[in-house]
């Protein structure tokens, strides 16, 4: 059951998706080719440039962390390193415009040295420093551990031959982290890729637009569903070569929960721990500076007079409604194919068990290949717009929300149900206890503190996701983050900086908890 409604959750939009292309593809001039071929470039080339500012920096940014396994607030930096991935986008774009917008910190801090022209946050530059933003600090977390993992001796052996830096790095840290690097970049790719927000925010006009941006100006300001169509091919096209060319590449990586590797020779003091100094001085004010001018920012605004209306209290009636929603019907289906795929057995037994398996564990994959914004597209195609419609756009953005949750709910699901039947499986066979009464009995309470994380999780990334109501948004259908949208883009910075500062505070609330609970369910299956 819950494998055919993941199928035609994702099926339906899709093949409205080919119906639609296959009366339009006939029609495609040398213009719209042009256009088309731009548009892909430019994706491309902005994820690929954000890839590599992105793992380039955090290279020597996890080297200073390793190098210097021991200094105040060190595991908080590390912590605090993971906050970006739980920050809604839209938050998050407006904390760097606080910081490197015309009137921000930055280009204050240029006019003191005399510098006129301002820094423009709007365009390639601004999408560059937004992705950055995001994975500098998730490539770091993912990369340090490689290095943390290495034996003491490799230190001591490469300080008696008398290794310098540049040795060192390429006969001992380049071999241990690069595996992880690949990683790193194949992720952080695929997530520029398809960014959607931030280039909606930041992209500054046609000449730095996405495929994902592209479709949804496509449906919303030009009604061409055509072209659409024709986008949403390529990036589902692109999508999946950047999955498979991930399978390849895709190895083991630890999340960062680091306290600190042995103490290495090469950490010498002077120069080289001023140059780490800097380096992680300069990382931790890039990552935590937006978010603390998001803070100020969002104290400095009328927040008693924002909550004092009514818009306001609808648009959080709605994004609660919506995200109750998603999160439970994400946590019902990944419960269920969890439970699937534990009863295929490992290895499954038999060919329809290993054909029930193999389903379940790709439908999360799915979801991934599919955008949500793509998945709208489809949808908003389905309902016509959308228009004069209050049912059927919501329970459209309901769906969307809790696909793109799925995956994520998985990953916290399954391993703690591995744990749980691995210690009650057998004893609840034995005292004969099946069916509901081992469901009410022995599962459920079992399986309570993953279901609430996996909840929290999918609940908090509905909260902040502007991917599907951006398409379905409207006067009577309005979300937090839809508002918070409108604010931005009629200016009305105050209000927006009050906004945003709500909603980071409540979705990273939920990621903090659900962390918390997963770093426990983690243990516990350990």
């Amino acid at each position: 059951m819950a494998l055919v409604s993941v199928g035609l959750a994702l099926a339906v939009p899709v093949a409205v998706l080919i119906s639609v292309g296959m009366e339009v593809s006939s029609g495609i001039g040398a213009d719209q080719a042009g256009y088309l071929f731009r548009i892909t470039r430019f994706t491309l080339l902005q994820a690929g440039i954000s890839t590599l500012l992105s793992v380039g920096l955090a290279i020597p940014l996890a080297r200073a962390l390793a190098r210097r396994p021991v200094f105040p607030g060190r595991r908080l930096l590390i912590n605090l390193f993971a906050l970006p991935l739980g920050l809604p986008p839209l938050v998050a774009a407006l904390g760097l415009i606080e910081i490197w917008g015309r009137s921000g910190l930055a280009n204050q801090g240029l006019a003191l040295f005399g510098v006129q022209a301002p820094f423009s946050i709007y365009g390639l530059s601004g999408i560059l420093i937004a992705h950055v933003f995001f994975n500098l600090p998730l490539a770091a977390r993912l990369v340090l551990p490689a290095l943390e993992r290495l034996p003491s001796e490799y230190w001591k052996t490469a300080a008696n031959l008398g290794m310098s830096g540049a040795t060192l790095f390429r006969l001992v840290e380049w071999p241990a982290m690069r595996k992880s690097v690949a990683g790193a970049a194949g992720l952080v790719f695929m997530l520029c890729a398809t960014s959607f927000t931030l280039v909606l925010v930041l992209g500054g006009g046609p000449a730095a637009t996405t495929l994902e941006v592209a479709i949804y100006q496509a449906l919303r300001f030009d009604f061409a569903p055509g072209r659409a169509v024709l986008l949403s091919a390529i990036q589902i096209a692109m999508t999946l070569a950047i999955m498979a060319v991930l399978k390849l590449i895709s190895t083991p990586v630890d999340p960062g929960h680091t306290s600190g590797g042995a103490a290495r020779p090469d950490a010498r003091g002077g120069l080289p721990l001023i140059a780490d100094a800097a380096v992680i001085g300069l990382a931790a004010f890039f990552v935590l500076g937006p978010m603390v001018a998001i803070l100020v920012a969002g104290l400095a605004a009328d927040l008693l007079g924002l909550m004092d209306n009514a818009l306001f209290w609808r648009a959080v009636a709605t994004s609660l409604g919506i995200g109750a929603a998603a999160a439970t019907l994400a946590t019902l289906i990944a419960s269920l194919m969890v439970r699937a795929r534990h009863s295929a057995g490992d290895p499954p037994r038999g060919v329809s068990l290993g054909l029930l398996s193999g389903l379940s564990n790709a439908a999360g994959s799915l979801t991934l290949l599919v955008p949500p914004v793509v998945l709208g597209a489809g949808w908003f195609l389905l309902l016509g717009g959308g228009a004069g419609q209050l049912f059927s756009p919501l329970a459209a953005i309901v769906v969307v929300n809790a696909l793109m949750a799925l995956p994520f709910v998985m990953r916290v699901l399954e391993p703690a149900y591995q744990t749980a039947m691995a210690r009650n499986g057998r004893l609840a066979l034995s005292l004969g206890v099946t069916g509901i009464n081992r469901l009410l009995q022995i599962d459920l309470p079992a399986m309570l503190l993953p279901l609430a994380t996996g909840f929290a999780f999918a609940l908090a990334l509905s909260l902040g996701d502007l991917g599907a109501i951006a398409l379905f948004g409207s006067d009577r259908i309005i979300t937090l983050p839809w508002l918070l949208y409108q604010k931005l883009g009629s200016y009305r910075t105050a209000d927006a900086a009050g906004l945003a500062l709500l909603l980071g505070l409540v979705t990273m609330s939920l990621i903090f908890f659900a962390d918390r609970f997963a770093n426990r369910t983690a243990r516990e299956h350990q």
